[in-house]
């Protein structure tokens, strides 16, 4: 690891927590949002077709549908880590992999530059990685909101996220020779913040960083709803966009 001590920006507690509570949400009710699930895992589908690659053991972490678990097990064995069942930051419970695929996990790991060395060393030689999460661009209506309701007081509430050089780079520091980092954008419309609200802790992407401002108070929460409003669209709607980062990248 880079550093014996990297800094506890998020808590490891709430992490597992939100993504539990996330599992059950996709598990208990079929109309939870799972727009940015759907389209990382035809995403990820796509890339191992084009590469024509075929695992002969594969680990998937982070998909609460088993959907993509269940597309691999035609080329051989599959394991499955449901969100919240693994701690990423120690080295992983299977080994000698040809590919690992991580969902959305990547984004609230205090200590991602061991969480990729432990990736590496789960691979085998020729082994590929890719994860995908919500990167830098993501979320900014959202953030302009929540500064609204804070008013003069900002206070730490939306995640500090990834960009693509410094993804890059951190690939590179963790030993894989041949990485590649992409991104494309998903816009959403909402015609309530509530709705917007719901639709992040349906997908695990709850805060939970380890010091979160206090919770917001009816003057706050008046604040934000103005703020919503004030972005809105004619039809009374917000665009809200999600930058969604994908690595890709190979153990020699």
């Amino acid at each position: 690891m880079d550093s014996p001590n990297p800094p506890r920006i998020f808590s490891s507690a709430r992490r597992c927590q939100a993504l539990l509570r996330a599992r059950q949400r996709q598990s208990s009710n079929l109309s939870a949002a799972r727009y940015l699930l759907e389209d990382a895992i035809s995403d990820i589908e796509d890339r191992l077709d084009f590469t024509r690659t075929t695992p002969e053991r594969s680990l998937v972490i982070g998909d609460p549908t088993g959907s993509l678990s269940r597309a691999l097990q035609g080329h051989g064995e599959v394991f499955d880590m449901p969100p919240g069942m693994i701690d990423e930051e120690r080295p992983l419970p299977h080994q000698e992999l040809d590919l690992l695929v991580h969902l959305f996990g990547f984004a609230t790991i205090n200590d991602l530059p061991g969480a990729l060395l432990h990736s590496r060393a789960a691979l085998r030689a020729g082994g590929m990685l890719i994860a995908s999460f919500p990167g830098a661009g993501s979320l900014q209506s959202l953030r302009s909101i929540m500064l609204a309701a804070d008013g003069e007081r900002p206070a730490p509430r939306i995640h500090p996220l990834i960009d693509n050089s410094a993804a890059a780079s951190l690939l590179q520091r963790a030993g894989f020779t041949r990485q590649v980092v992409d991104s494309h954008v998903i816009t959403v419309r909402y015609s309530s913040l509530r709705t917007l609200v719901a639709d992040l802790r349906d997908q695990g992407l709850a805060s939970v960083l380890r010091r979160p401002g206090p919770p917001l108070d009816r003057a706050a929460m008046a604040r934000a709803e103005t703020a919503f409003r004030d972005l809105a669209d004619d039809q009374g709607k917000v665009t809200e966009k999600f930058e969604m980062l994908t690595l890709t990248a190979w153990k020699s």
